[in-house]
C-alpha cells in the first residue's frame, strides 16, 4: 500500500492528480498483484527454500531504488502522450515488476508455514488477515506520517531500504552466508537510491534559485526567486502565482480579476469569503481595501511559506484550514463577495464545481452578492465543454452569469442571485503595467458558450475531469515548460 499510494503521488507532478492517475495507480497495482500471486504459486512449487523469496524481495528493493534516478525523464517522455495512455505506461514501467515481486511472497508463506495445517482455511484466514492488517498499517503510515514530513524520494528509498534490510538480516542470520550477489544488490539498492534522492532534492529550475521547499499532503512545495527578486510559488512543479517583494503584488492577471471583478460588481463589500488561499495574496487585498474576509484552505502547509515568502500575514482576516465544501455546509455567514480561487496543480477540484456545490455557494451570498471565479478553459468547439458544463450549471443556480475571459485561457465566471450591474470600472492604475493589457480584454469582454456543448455538473454525475482531459494536459505542459527543471 505505500509504493500503490506513493506511486500516485510520483506522478502526480507529471500528469496531475486527476483519476486518470488514480486509475493507472491502481489498475497496475491490481495486474501486478495478479501476476506475482500467479509466479509465486509456481515458484514455491518449483521450491520452497527461504533464501529465493528472501532474493525476490532484495530484486524488488533494487528496482524500486535503481528507478528513483530515472523517475524524471521518464514521466517527462510519457507527458507527450495523452494522459491516461502516459499515466498507464509511466505507472507500469516504475512500479509493475517490484509489486508484483512483492506479491509473489503471499504463495510462498502460504506454502512453507500451513503446508501442515489440517484446517488450511483458517491459515490461510489468518494469513489474509494478518496482509491486510499490514496494509492497513501502511496505509495510514503512508497517509499521515510520511508524506507530510519527508520528500516522496526519500520515502521510495526508505521502502527499498527497509526491504533490503529485511533480506539482508535473513541471510546473515538465518541462511548464515551472504552471497556476493546478495551484497552487491544490497550495494547496488544503496547506490541508487542515494543517487535518485540526491537528484531529487538538488533539482533545480532553469534562471530560478530554489528558497524554500517542502512535501505535503496535496503535493510538493517550492518557492523560487529570480535574480531579480521575484518569487514564485510552485505546486508539483507548476506555476500557481507570482510575488514582488518590494511592492508586495503579484504579476499574474487573475489576482487582480478576482479582486476587482468583486469590487465591481458589487456596492458594498463589507465581507468576503475566499476558498483557497494560494499564497494569501487575493485575501490580504480584499482585506487592505476594508472588507472582512473569511479564507478557507485545504493545505496546512502553504500557511507559513506564505508567511515567510509572500507576505501573508494571517491576522489580517479569519483563517479556516479545511476543504471548501465542508466549510460551506457548516457556515451560517452570509457575504458579499465569495472567491473561488481552488486550484490542485492543473485544475480546479471538480467537487467544488457541482450544482451542489453552487447551491451552498447562493445560500451564502447576500441578496446581491456575488460569486467569483478563476478557471482556465478553451471556447473552442471540441475543447469546450468544461468552460460550457461550468457556465450551465451555474445558470441553474444563479439568476444571472457573466464570463470574461483574457484570450489566454484564463476565463472569470461572475455569478449573483440577482441581475449584475457593474458599479464601476477595475482599477487599472493598480496594475503591473505586464497585465494591463490581458486585463482590459478581460473585462471589455463578455464571452459565451454553446450550452449544448456541456451539460449541468452534480456530485452524482461530474465527468469533467474526463472531457477536459485534453485541456488540461497541455495546461499542464504549459505550466511545466515555464519552469524547466535541471
Amino acid at each position: 500500500m505505500i509504493i500503490e499510494i506513493l506511486g500516485a503521488k510520483l506522478l502526480t507532478p507529471y500528469f496531475g492528480s486527476s483519476h486518470f492517475v488514480w486509475t493507472a495507480q491502481i489498475a497496475v497495482t491490481l495486474a501486478s498483484l495478479a501476476s506475482g500471486y500467479f509466479l509465486g504459486g509456481k515458484f514455491v512449487d518449483r521450491s520452497a527454500s527461504l533464501h529465493r523469496i528472501y532474493g525476490v524481495i532484495l530484486a524488488a528493493a533494487l528496482y524500486l531504488a535503481a528507478s528513483l534516478p530515472f523517475i524524471q525523464a521518464l514521466c517527462q517522455q510519457c507527458l507527450s502522450m495523452s494522459l491516461p495512455v502516459g499515466s498507464l505506461l509511466a505507472a507500469i514501467a516504475l512500479f509493475f515488476v517490484p509489486l508484483a515481486l512483492l506479491a509473489m511472497v503471499g504463495p510462498f508463506l502460504v506454502k512453507v508455514f500451513f503446508a501442515s495445517e489440517a484446517q488450511i482455511g483458517r491459515a490461510v484466514g489468518k494469513l489474509s488477515a494478518l496482509s491486510t492488517l499490514g496494509s492497513l498499517i501502511g496505509t495510514l503510515l503512508i497517509g499521515y506520517v510520511l508524506l507530510p514530513l519527508a520528500p516522496n524520494s526519500v520515502t521510495l528509498f526508505a521502502t527499498a531500504s527497509l526491504l533490503a534490510s529485511l533480506a539482508l538480516v535473513y541471510f546473515l542470520a538465518w541462511h548464515r552466508k551472504l552471497t556476493p550477489t546478495a551484497l552487491s544488490l544490497c550495494a547496488l539498492t544503496t547506490l541508487s537510491g542515494l543517487a535518485g534522492v540526491r537528484i531529487d532534492l538538488i533539482t533545480r529550475f532553469e534562471g530560478f534559485q530554489v528558497v524554500a521547499r517542502k512535501n505535503s499532503n496535496f503535493g510538493g512545495i517550492h518557492v523560487v526567486e529570480t535574480s531579480y527578486g521575484i518569487r514564485y510559488y510552485l505546486n508539483d512543479f507548476l506555476t500557481q502565482n507570482s510575488y514582488n517583494p518590494k511592492s508586495h503584488e503579484s504579476d499574474s492577471l487573475f489576482t487582480f480579476m478576482l479582486r476587482e471583478l468583486a469590487r465591481c460588481y458589487t456596492t458594498n463589500l463589507n465581507r468576503s469569503l475566499c476558498i483557497g488561499m494560494g499564497v494569501g495574496i487575493v485575501p490580504m487585498q480584499l482585506a487592505a481595501q476594508g472588507s472582512k474576509v473569511d479564507v478557507v484552505e485545504i493545505n496546512p502547509d502553504i500557511v507559513p511559506i506564505a508567511q515567510q515568502f509572500f507576505g501573508f500575514d494571517p491576522s489580517k482576516l479569519s483563517l479556516h484550514i479545511g476543504d471548501g465544501r465542508q466549510f460551506l455546509n457548516q457556515t451560517s455567514s452570509k457575504y458579499d463577495a465569495l472567491v473561488l480561487d481552488a486550484f490542485l496543480g492543473d485544475s480546479s477540484p471538480s467537487h467544488l464545481l457541482t450544482v451542489e456545490a453552487f447551491t451552498s455557494m447562493r445560500r451564502c451570498l447576500t441578496d446581491a452578492g456575488v460569486l467569483v471565479i478563476n478557471s482556465f478553459g478553451s471556447f473552442e468547439t471540441g475543447k469546450d465543454f468544461f468552460l460550457a458544463s461550468l457556465e450551465q450549471t451555474l445558470r441553474k443556480c444563479f439568476t444571472d452569469v457573466r464570463i470574461h475571459a483574457s484570450g489566454n485561457g484564463n476565463v472569470f465566471f461572475v455569478a449573483s442571485p440577482t441581475r449584475l450591474n457593474p458599479t464601476r470600472t477595475p482599477d487599472f492604475s493598480s496594475m503591473p503595467a505586464s497585465v494591463r493589457p490581458d486585463a482590459h480584454r478581460a473585462w471589455e469582454s463578455q464571452g459565451a458558450t454553446i450550452p449544448s456543448h456541456g451539460l449541468v455538473l452534480t456530485d452524482d454525475f461530474n465527468p469533467v475531469e474526463y472531457h477536459d482531459a485534453k485541456n488540461r494536459e497541455e495546461f499542464r505542459r504549459l505550466l511545466a515548460s515555464s519552469m524547466r527543471r535541471q
